[in-house]
Formats: structure tokens, sequence, C-alpha cells
């Protein structure tokens, strides 16, 4: 209608009789015409927590899910998608906004605070709504971002396409929750039934996990959740059918990121980010499909590219600053979309635990740098803990009952990984010192080098520091920071250089007026581990003198992890030093990490020891500070 009234206000009509001849021709529009701007409706369907690994559709062996399968049949499966992080926070702050989440700030799960988005980019339901279409949303969010204005028309546990006006496109997304972490943290009783009723015969656990009855069972019940998971789907899909909806309807089938069986969820690995991906695209919108229903394709995805997808396919222009492209829409090429093979992936904090880690896959070969090689992928995470397989994974590290593979979750890190998927799918022969793959390792650093340096990665700034500063407008502290991160990123990059030709450069760095070039100085000499000992006086200092609390903690990290006697009472102080609660859990980060890799480590943490307004309730199981105190202190 609005058009309609500009050309008559344009051309000045006003007359009954011109408007009524304008009506008629108006009428008299082919139906191709009229399709010009017919829009289809879109849906998501979204489970919790599964990565290809588990899915039959997939892999061999792995959960049958005949609803997807029979969606796939009229669809695309898509081979290599990839969540650009491996926990649901930061994922769903990805697809949402079309953006990698270190450059924007929503990378940490869970926020501490949220940030506020740049003002050009928008949650992709506001660009639909800003179309005419009806946005739903039942009903996760869990986004690391403020909403500011309306960004669903409903978004709730009722939600639901049907209330949109007559003839209104919707986009509707559908959250399932069978597969999550939490139906996974069953009770040591319930371990003993399960184990009683199953047969677990048929179940192969991963390679690097213990086959034991625990790890078996555990595998099994997951497979169950995938059924159950799989029929809610179908009810679903019935309901659209009976709607009349299917021939106007584009049906995206994923997962939010990758599985939860232990050393996926929170991790780089392939099964923390290798998600599955079925597209269903009915006939009346063939020509925005570039590949053919009922085929798969190795096409790359990543999260960021679902924002400008939906757009391209919703017919909205799609704004330049995403940093995604779309894999389906008019005019796109099966043969050059199949090029594309390369996805990046970033992991930082996964509630209390930290591990600052980036990936890279290039077709059949992934490299994760572990800018923290120090730190042990089985550091203690009170969430993860509470699964039964972890916990006995553990136990049976202790005990020394793994085999090197196994025990690899455990071991310290090399600072860089490159791994040949298509050899080893689960990622446990690391062939960074292989040299027949040197030109590789180094084609590989310099493509998440190029990365890191397009995208200005915040995350070398330590979270106490952006949470402090940069939650306003992260454009600008982007900007005001580039040159300092990028001088972060070189000195963690020292650790690729024997050491006797850097050490005058890591001296520069502990002696620097500034305190987060001093910080990740004194990462890299516990990188370097012995090697960077001539520095113990000075990291001594550091950790006696310096005026930044998390630059002090480093030092003692350094000095903790190289078996340096500390004064407990200054470790102690150093906590109720502590500014902020996202300061005292990264400091506490440490000593969660010493204690992992050495159980009999103690440090006597009254409940006093912070005397902060911020500290949560001690009773408060959930509180981050309050799970790292309990674990430090025995009293879980």
């Amino acid at each position: 209608m609005f058009f309609i009234f500009y050309i008559l206000t344009f051309m000045k009509i006003s007359k009954p009789s011109s408007i009524f001849l304008i009506f008629i021709f108006l009428n008299a529009c082919s139906p191709s015409d009229l399709k010009k701007v017919e829009k289809p409706n879109i849906v998501w369907l979204v489970t919790e927590d599964n990565s290809t690994h588990y899915m039959n559709l997939y892999n061999n062996g792995g959960a049958e899910m005949p609803a997807i399968s029979a969606l796939a049949e009229d669809g695309v499966i898509f081979e290599n998608v990839f969540s650009n992080a491996p926990v649901c926070s930061v994922a769903r702050s990805t697809i949402i906004t079309g953006t990698y989440a270190p450059r924007i700030g929503t990378q940490y799960h869970r926020k501490m605070k949220m940030v506020k988005l740049p003002k050009r980019i928008k949650p992709l339901p506001v660009y639909l709504s800003e179309s005419g279409y009806y946005t739903t949303n039942n009903a996760k969010e869990d986004y690391n971002f403020i909403k500011e204005g309306k960004v669903w028309d409903e978004s709730s546990k009722n939600a639901s396409y049907k209330n949109r006006a007559k003839g209104q496109p919707f986009f509707h997304v559908q959250n399932y929750h069978n597969t999550h972490e939490g139906s996974l943290h069953f009770t040591d009783e319930q371990l003993i039934d399960g184990l009683e009723l199953n047969n677990l015969d048929s179940i192969k656990p991963f390679p690097y996990h213990p086959d034991t009855p625990t790890f078996r069972y555990t595998q099994s019940l997951y497979y169950k959740h995938h059924n159950d998971v799989d029929k809610e789907i179908g009810k679903f899909i019935k309901e659209l059918e009976n709607d009349g909806l299917m021939e106007n309807t584009i049906i995206f089938y994923y997962s939010d990121h990758g599985g939860v069986l232990p050393r996926s969820k929170g991790y780089l690995y392939e099964t923390g980010l290798n998600v599955p991906l079925v597209v269903y695209i009915p006939e009346k919108w063939k020509h925005l499909n570039p590949f053919d229903n009922g085929t798969r394709t190795p096409t790359f995805v990543d999260f960021v590219d679902l924002v400008p997808t939906v757009l391209s396919i919703a017919g909205i222009k799609i704004p330049e600053f995403l940093d995604g492209s779309p894999f389906l829409g008019k005019d796109l090429k099966k043969a050059d979309l199949e090029k594309h093979d390369i996805s990046f992936g970033y992991a930082d904090r996964f509630d209390e635990k930290y591990d600052f880690v980036r990936s890279v896959r290039k077709g059949k070969y992934k490299y994760i740098r572990n800018y923290q090689a120090f730190n042990v992928d089985g550091l203690y995470n009170f969430y993860r803990y509470k699964m039964l397989a972890y916990k006995e994974w553990y136990r049976l590290f202790n005990e020394g009952k793994l085999n090197s593979i196994q025990s690899q979750f455990f071991d310290t890190k090399s600072s860089e990984a490159l791994y040949n998927i298509s050899n080893d799918p689960y990622e446990i022969k690391n062939l960074a010192e292989d040299v027949n793959h040197k030109k590789k390792l180094k084609e590989m650093r310099q493509e998440l080098e190029n990365h890191l340096n397009l995208t200005n990665d915040l995350s070398f700034l330590p979270e106490p520091y952006f949470v402090s500063n940069g939650l306003e407008n992260v454009e600008d502290f982007s900007k005001n920071h580039k040159l300092l991160i990028k001088r972060l990123r070189n000195i963690s990059n020292l650790v690729f250089h024997d050491y006797e030709n850097v050490s005058k450069k890591i001296e520069n760095a502990l002696n620097d007026p500034n305190p987060w070039v001093r910080y990740w100085g004194l990462i890299t000499c516990s990188n370097f581990g012995t090697e960077a000992i001539e520095n113990l006086n000075t990291i001594n200092n550091l950790f006696e003198t310096d005026k930044e609390n998390l630059v002090k903690m480093r030092a003692a990290e350094y000095l903790l992890l190289n078996d340096q006697k500390i004064d407990t009472e200054k470790i102690k102080n150093l906590l109720k030093s502590a500014k902020t609660e996202t300061e005292a859990n990264l400091m506490l980060n440490t000593l969660a990490l010493i204690k992992t890799r050495n159980p009999n480590y103690k440090l006597d943490l009254s409940k006093d020891v912070f005397s902060k307004n911020w500290l949560p309730p001690i009773r408060n199981e959930n509180a981050l500070i309050n799970r790292r105190m309990n674990y430090l202190t025995n009293n879980e």
C-alpha cells in the first residue's frame, strides 16, 4: 500500500477514475510478477549439544533419527558445518549476529556482564521483521549481548508462528533440549540400574575414552536422547504438513554446537565443533538452492554464515560488515560454494574455566593453537564434572590406568597441534612436530594469524579488563587497542622460536610499563617452562610488587608450575585484593590448574578470603567463585 500511495503522490494522481485504472492494472499483474515480492517461510529446528559423530546420518553406528533422515531425502546434507564455538551462549550469539564473537566481545560463557552490540549490528530477527516477517523463537536465546528494542515478535515457551497475520511470512526457531549435557548428569544409583537394563555390546567408545561400562552407558543414553528429540522434531514437521505449509517453508535442522561426551562440548576438537545441518527446500523455492535435493555437499559452512544465508533467501540485502557469506540463495553456484573449505573456532571461558584456544580447519587439515599450553584439557569444571564419565576418567588417570591416547586429556598440551582429519578424525595424532608436515603447519599457522589480525581478537586482553572498559562501545575499544593487541599476539608467538633466540624479547616484555605486555610475557615464560628460569628473579619481583593483580597471579602461576615455593598467605592476600568477581575468577583458574595437575595441592581458603561486596552467597553453588572455592577447599 505504501508503494501505491507513493506512486499516486509522485504522479499527483487524485481523480477517482485514475485511481480505478491503477487498481485494475495491479490486479492484472501476472503471477510471476506477484511472486517477486513473495517470501518463503523459514524454520530452524535446533537441537542442543550434538555433533555429527553421534548420528547415523553422518557416522555409522550413531543414533538413528528417522525424522531428520526423511527431511534429508528431500533436502541437502551439509557434511562440513561448524559451530564457531563449542558452547551454547557463544555459539548462539554468533548465530544470531553473523559476527565472530571475539570481534564483538560475546566470546565468554557464561557472561559476567552483557556487551552492547555495535549500532550497525542487528540480530537476525530485526532484519526479517523490517522486511515483513513474523519472527518467533521457542524458546532458548542465551545471548551474551544486551537486547535493545524489540528483537522477536514472540520469544517464549509458547511462541508460535501461528499468531502471524494472514498471509504474513514467518521465521520460526524451535529449540529442543533432550540432548543437552544436563541429561547425562545421572547418579551412581541410576548408572547401576542402567547397566542392568541395557545391553551395551554394540556401543563403541571413542579411542580417547576409556572403554568402561560407565562410558558405554553414557554414550548409549546419549543415543537414546537423540531418538527422543527426533520424535519431537517429527511431530513438529507433521504439524507443518497439517497446516499446509511444507511447500512454502524452508527448513533448517542443526545443532547449536558439538556433543557432550567428555572432550567435546567446551573443546575445539571436531566433536565440539562439527555439527549436523540438513536443509529442506521445497520445489517452489528450488531456485534458491544451488544443490540438488537428496544429495550431500562438502561445502564448508560456519555459524557466521547463517545470518547472510537467511537474508539471502528472504531477498534482503546482506550488510557488508557481517563476517559470513550465504550458502543458499538466488544466483549462487554449487561449484563456487564447494570450493569454500575453511572454518575458524574459538574457546575462551566456560563457566569458571578459562582456556584460551583458537582453531582453523582448512580442507582435511585442522590446526589448534593453545595460547596457554601449560593448561590441561581436563582442567576441573564444575558443570562438566557433574558427569560420572568425567569423574571416572580423571580417577583412572590418577590411578595410572589409562593408555597414552586416553591420558592426553590430562597431559599438558603443545602450543600448536596439526591433525589430518581424513586419517585421524578424532585428533589423537599431533603432526606439528612431523618434519613432513612442516610446510602445512606454517601455512595453517598463517591462516589463523591472518584471521586474528582481521578480527582484532579481543581475547588477548584479559576479560576483567574488557568488562571494565569495553562493554559500552566495543568498536571504539577494539580500535583503540588494535596496536596493543597485535603486540600481544607477537609476544605470544615467541613460543615458535628457540628460547635463546627470543630470550631478550621476553625479558623486555617482563619489564615493559604496560601491564598486559608483562602479563603475556609471563604466559610466554610459562609456555617455555624451565627454559625461562633465568627470569626467576624478575618473576618473583612481579609476584611481590606488581601493581596489577592479574600480572601478580600470572607470576605466581609460573612459580607454581615450576615447583617454586610460594608463601600461601601471599596468595590469599592477592585473592583478597581482587577488585571484581571476574578478576577473582580468572585468578582462581590458576589455582584450579595447579590442583588438577596435582590433586594433593591444597590451599586453606577461608570463607571470608573475599571480603568484597560482589562476593555471591556461599550457598549458591552456581556462582563461579564458589565453584572454584569449593573445589580448592575439597568441599565438594
